[in-house]
């Protein structure tokens, strides 16, 4: 059983995906779609602009979220085909869209509110976040429960590897804590405390543009980083998607879960190779691969 997993925000890099767009002029659609949704220049903005404005979150979810649609484009194009799908946070709406729930320019609409409320919310209110790694999940709960200022977990990607989010002060009192711990906190890219009570107005702001869009049951099985396995209730898929930029992600779960489902192969489209890091991690007798540019799409053993 095949899983095609999305990237999520923090692997945009300056250029990506240019190189599937030449060699796939099929591609050329998604990027017409989602510049017109958005009322910008996807492909300037994906191929030419620097780091530091690629990584604001107005660019680098539909930009990330265009890339991986992009990916897998090309690969079903070569003959991929795959029994499920789960994304990492942002990623979520790349599979939303590739599984059928969603369409492409509903899809882009999507995006559009989420990181347009979620860019609102990180000017409302300062956030960061860290990776805490070497220390399990229960530990880290354990140390943010006893923080005085606000520091949660919000992504649970690997057994030893855990994100946590809060104010700029709650980041700074737990990192030493850590550090005593021997556990290694790297600061992340972000804008935000994302998947925190701090993205609360990002949340409310969002789900009044979700709850116009006509989601349909998927054609593959789709996982969540709300429930942690198979989403089977399709019935409120707004709500669902407004909690989950509050809530943590449960990627960890995610995979135990696509596992047990008979998941066996995993292969990652987007930016970066973050995803396929974090199932060699989790899951044992499995393969993982990553699709991030045009030679590794080229070289991967992803065809039945």
């Amino acid at each position: 059983m095949t899983i095609s997993l999305f990237s999520g925000q923090g692997s945009q890099i300056p250029g990506m995906g240019r190189d599937f767009a030449e060699a796939f002029p099929k591609t050329t659609e998604l990027y017409d779609i989602a510049s017109d949704v958005l009322n910008r220049d996807m492909r300037k903005i994906c191929f030419e602009s620097s780091q530091e404005e690629l990584s604001r979150t107005i660019n680098a979810q539909p930009a990330i979220m265009l890339t991986s649609l992009v990916g897998i484009s090309s690969a079903i194009e070569k003959g991929f085909s795959f029994n499920g799908v789960a994304g990492h946070s942002l990623g979520e709406y790349a599979a939303l869209v590739i599984s059928g729930m969603v369409s492409l320019q509903d899809g882009f609409r999507l995006i559009k509110a989420r990181s347009e409320a979620m860019e609102d919310a990180t000017q409302q209110v300062k956030g960061s976040m860290a990776a805490v790694m070497k220390v399990s999940p229960e530990i880290v709960q354990e140390v943010c429960g006893k923080a005085e200022n606000y520091v949660v977990p919000v992504n649970y990607n690997s057994p030893q590897q855990t994100v946590i989010a809060g104010t700029p002060d709650g980041i700074a009192e737990v990192t030493p804590k850590f550090a005593g711990l021997k556990a290694r906190v790297v600061p992340l890219n972000v804008a935000g405390a994302f998947h925190s009570k701090l993205m609360q107005s990002a949340a409310e702001k969002f789900y009044e543009t979700a709850k116009t869009i006509d989601f349909k049951s998927p054609q593959v099985k789709y996982y969540s980083n709300v429930t942690g396995g198979e989403l089977t209730d399709f019935s409120d898929m707004a709500a669902l998607l407004a909690k989950h930029i509050v809530s943590p992600v449960l990627f960890t779960s995610e995979l135990y879960a696509m596992q047990k489902d008979g998941a066996d192969k995993f292969v990652e489209f987007g930016a970066g190779k973050t995803l396929t890091g974090l199932v060699k991690k989790t899951l044992k007798d499995v393969t993982a691969i990553s699709i991030e540019n045009l030679d590794s799409l080229e070289g991967a053993d992803i065809y039945e």
